[in-house]
């Protein structure tokens, strides 16, 4: 996700702003305008060139801009949206927000646009830096993004849930954090093992099988975690789809809006039924509220309200979404805490 900005500066006799300066003048804001803006120079070594004080070439510089001797024109890739990812990552104080444009047919059919998958992958390339630990957790967007990654400084990399069914092709999480590893020549901790199990006997024993344990053991030293959202239907939550009709009616009666990495969240972000972690192969939530950086990837209209359901908890640090569904959380509320202060709304 590379930015670029063109800067261009012209000294045009036409105009009507222009001609309220003489040629002097113009050929000097001119000179300074290129020094400063395309040339890198600050306003003291401009200063010392031009023999006048560094006042006076701020005053230079602001009226250039004034009078549209300077023109500034920011680029970003056509598929982000730069408005709306400022605006995004302020409504929900998040430290990144990354809005890229939903597809033009779908929109409200794709659960999650693949191309979420495809800038995330991006902006992971960005977070990580040599020696981190990387957490992937189960999800069809983060699968996407392994898949896309194409560069990825050396760090480890761990699977911070368990699978959707871990006898069929679904073990997509398993491969994403294998495939990460490969990109980023670091070590692979994957957990074979479904994300849901009967019961939480069988969930606990599970935990200390040792390939299991020593995942689990790299949880409290992941510095940088992707996930995935859920909202509570079908076909858009791998959790919902994997309980029975009894238990999906019973956590619906709890106020179950969202669902991220096993763990379910009413529209205020407060957790509800957490007896389900206690079946599951998942990282806590408290351990995924002490990770520097969680980014979710998730998108689509049908999870605005999942989304924002999620960020209110505190759990997320950082978003990529696409326009439809940015278009819907601008206008929710952000909740009484911002995100960057991964407060639980629980206490």
């Amino acid at each position: 996700m590379n930015s670029s900005e063109e800067i261009a500066v012209s000294a045009r006799s036409a105009g009507r702003s222009a001609l309220r300066m003489g040629p002097a003048e113009l050929v000097q804001a001119a000179a300074m305008a290129r020094r400063f803006y395309l040339e890198g120079k600050s306003k003291i070594q401009i200063a010392e060139e031009f023999g006048v004080s560094r006042f006076k070439v701020a005053r230079v510089l602001e009226t250039a801009l004034e009078r549209d001797l300077v023109r500034i024109e920011i680029r970003v890739p056509a598929e982000l949206d730069a408005e709306r990812s400022d605006a995004l990552r302020a409504h929900f104080g998040l430290r990144h927000a990354v809005v890229v444009e939903s597809p033009s047919e779908g929109a409200d059919e794709s659960p999650d646009p693949e191309n979420l998958g495809e800038v995330a992958a991006d902006l992971l390339g960005e977070l990580v830096a040599e020696g981190d630990v990387l957490g992937l957790a189960w999800g069809r967007s983060t699968i996407h993004m392994a898949a896309a990654l194409d560069r990825l400084p050396p760090c480890t990399v761990v699977q911070l849930t368990g699978v959707y069914d871990a006898g069929t092709a679904e073990r997509g999480s398993v491969e994403a954090v294998r495939r990460a590893a490969q990109v980023s020549g670091g070590e692979a901790h994957p957990i074979y093992a479904p994300m849901l199990l009967p019961d939480p006997a069988t969930a606990a024993a599970l935990r200390h099988q040792t390939g299991i344990a020593r995942a689990f053991d790299y949880f409290d030293k992941v510095t940088v975690a992707c996930v995935s959202i859920g909202s509570w239907e079908p076909g858009i939550s791998t959790v919902h789809d994997m309980l029975s009709d009894e238990e999906r009616a019973h956590y619906a009666s709890l106020g179950v809006a969202a669902e991220m990495s096993a763990h379910l969240f009413d529209t205020q972000g407060r957790r509800v039924g957490r007896d389900l972690g206690e079946r599951c192969i998942t990282v806590e939530a408290d351990r995924l509220r002490r990770i520097p950086e969680v980014v979710a990837i998730a998108g689509g209209p049908r999870k605005a309200e999942a989304i924002a359901a999620v960020l209110r908890s505190g759990l997320v640090t950082s978003l990529v979404t696409d326009t439809a569904a940015a278009d819907l959380l601008l206008t929710a509320a952000p909740g009484p805490r911002p995100a960057l202060e991964r407060a639980d709304p629980d206490d």
